[in-house]
């Protein structure tokens, strides 16, 4: 299916049994959520979906239950987290045969590489398939950052066609649209900065609270696109509190526990994560009770239409 890298892309959870196996009924239940929801694409085996701790096995078992799920309707896209360039390639050649529509590729896990090896990584992993890739770059939670230099030499590959951009540093927007404009499509991938993204001219938004809220996600999304800033920005701050839980080390139990409260999740999760405990527990739980408490009426969104720039 084509992709055009733009619109509101949940990275969703992984849903697990009390028992820790795939828990697909309520995998499914959320996915149709989204897709209800209006959303432009998934993104599985993310940080949130708990990928590291996925088998290959269980990661196929997932990208074609959500095919089947979709049917049709919008993109599949995998995150590869690899350790090696081989293993990369090869998890890549696995998403291709098993009908994933694009990829989200991080630089190499667990070794810092330099600039000329984290270049040379994508360039192989890119020259080893058709599917489009979206580089994921995030130096904060990774160590590694791909900056625009390295950008100008990875856009040679004509399958690298956008970023999630998560450095936290909201003028990087400007910053590669005034380098290369449309060549490099835009997605933000921190939600306390989804807003700010989407003004300064990101295409997209990789989110994360969208996982328990992806009405309110997409309705931001759609309403700034549509020049309809005020609105977008009434929704957006009371949304706050709740997309700052997404910018924390235990984000996953975060928004499995919003996920639980909106009724298209639940809390489970696979060691070593752990259910919250005691007083932190209590501390977002409040949060998510607050927000659910406040929850704003949205206003007629799915049809809006993008006003051009």
């Amino acid at each position: 299916m084509a992709l055009s890298w733009s619109g509101v892309m949940p990275a969703v959870t992984t849903k697990f049994t009390k028992e820790g196996d795939l828990d697909l009924k309520m995998f499914q239940v959320n996915i149709e959520a989204q897709v209800s929801a209006g959303v432009n694409g998934i993104i599985l085996g993310g940080t949130l979906g708990e990928a590291s701790t996925l088998t290959g096995e269980e990661k196929e078992t997932l990208l074609k239950k959500t095919i089947e799920i979709v049917d049709g309707k919008v993109p599949v896209i995998l995150n590869i987290a690899e350790q090696t360039t081989q293993g990369a390639i090869e998890a890549v050649r696995a998403a291709g045969v098993n009908g994933a529509s694009g990829l989200m590729m991080l630089p190499p896990m667990r070794y810092k590489a330099n600039d000329f090896e984290t270049v040379t990584y994508f360039q192989e992993v890119a020259r080893s398939t058709d599917l489009p890739i979206m580089i994921y770059n995030n130096p904060i939670d990774y160590g590694i950052e791909v900056t625009l230099d390295m950008f100008e030499v990875l856009l040679k590959e004509e399958n690298i066609k956008a970023v999630k951009e998560s450095t936290r540093d909201i003028s990087n927007v400007t910053r590669i649209k005034n380098r290369f404009g449309d060549r490099l499509k835009v997605l933000t991938g921190v939600d306390t900065l989804g807003l700010e993204s989407l003004l300064m001219g990101a295409e997209g938004w990789v989110a994360g609270l969208v996982c328990a809220f992806p009405a309110e996600t997409v309705a931001i999304f759609k309403l700034s696109k549509a020049g309809r800033i005020k609105e977008a920005l009434e929704i957006y701050r009371w949304f706050l509190p709740l997309l700052e839980l997404d910018i924390n080390p235990q984000l996953v139990q975060n928004i499995k526990l919003a996920e639980v409260a909106t009724g298209i999740g639940t809390e489970n999760v696979r060691a070593p994560r752990l259910p919250l405990q005691g007083a932190e527990r209590e501390r977002v739980l409040k949060i998510i009770e607050t927000g659910m408490e406040n929850r704003p009426k949205l206003p007629e969104y799915l049809e809006l239409e993008e006003i051009m720039a």
